[in-house]
């Protein structure tokens, strides 16, 4: 049977673009492909999550605005089940141009994240952590983040962040978690090198934690034991949400391996999603 998932966090709509090469100073292109998904750490997560057949609830804010449908509809493709924080509310939900370098893979990225779209925790519904099986937050709705993070202790339900940059409130939220993987952009207050970040995390009792570096090896710390992984070497089509690839992954794997086997297989599938344009089209290799 399948698990079931809590992805707290941001709610977006990606407008994402294959182009040549990026455009220059008052240049128009013509892009080579093009794409229009939901989008955002925590809800890229939960598309990847439902891969296996388990069940995904995304908590965060999507409202009313007409455009809204394009979320609604897109992740109702993969029956998944939205939360959501504001139901009422009438602005447009944040909305992420994209462009993808035919080339190499590389992204350029406009996008407003969630600081105008924040909510408080009591807008969390009722019973949401209700036959949980694993809970991932990305640190876009903090509030809501650090409540639910403190109930899902209180009932032993495992916790992953996806540390994808610093944001204030992690100080809070981040000694109740049980996994922290986080990218080489995330520096806590104080922390300038890597090995800074993990004695930062440490320190707040987090047992689990790793550090990804795009295709270079993964880096852990587990119980007091250091290490890397490798990850796949690959020609990449487009990188464009492989993290969040990744963090979505590892929430299937760890409810069926220990932390290290999940990493691995983790980076297996966010290496095959960098190969097809797009964070959905991996999907229909069936590979995994």
């Amino acid at each position: 049977m399948g698990k079931r998932g809590l992805f707290v966090g941001l709610v977006t709509l990606d407008l994402v673009y294959l182009t040549s090469s990026p455009p220059g100073i008052n240049q128009k292109i013509v892009a080579l492909d093009y794409t229009v998904t939901a989008g955002g750490p925590a809800t890229n997560a939960a598309v990847t999550f439902s891969y296996w057949e388990n069940s995904a609830q995304i908590l965060g804010v999507v409202g009313q605005h007409p455009i809204t449908h394009l979320i609604r509809s897109d992740l109702a493709n993969y029956q998944l089940e939205i939360q959501d924080l504001e139901p009422t509310r009438l602005e447009a939900p944040p909305v992420s141009s994209i462009l993808v370098t035919n080339s190499t893979g590389d992204r350029a990225v406009i996008s407003i994240n969630a600081t105008k779209s924040q909510v408080a925790a009591e807008n969390i519904p009722n019973e949401i952590l209700q036959d949980i099986d694993i809970i991932l937050i990305d640190g876009h709705q903090m509030a809501v983040s650090q409540k639910i993070a403190k109930q899902s202790q209180a009932k032993s339900i495992p916790i992953v962040v996806d540390g994808g940059s610093w944001k204030p409130g992690f100080e809070e939220l981040l000694p109740l978690v049980n996994y922290a993987i986080c990218s080489a952009n995330f520096y806590p207050p104080g922390c300038e090198t890597t090995e800074q970040v993990f004695a930062y995390l440490a320190g707040l009792g987090i047992p689990h934690i790793a550090i990804t570096q795009g295709e270079k090896p993964i880096q852990y710390l587990s119980k007091d034991i250091a290490g890397i992984i490798e990850v796949p070497a690959i020609k990449p089509v487009d990188t464009l949400g492989a993290g969040d690839i990744f963090h979505g992954a590892f929430c299937h794997y760890i409810l069926h391996q220990d932390f290290l086997p999940a990493l691995q297989e983790a980076a297996k599938v966010a290496a095959q999603s960098c190969q097809y344009f797009g964070t959905r089209r991996w999907m229909s290799q069936g590979i995994f």
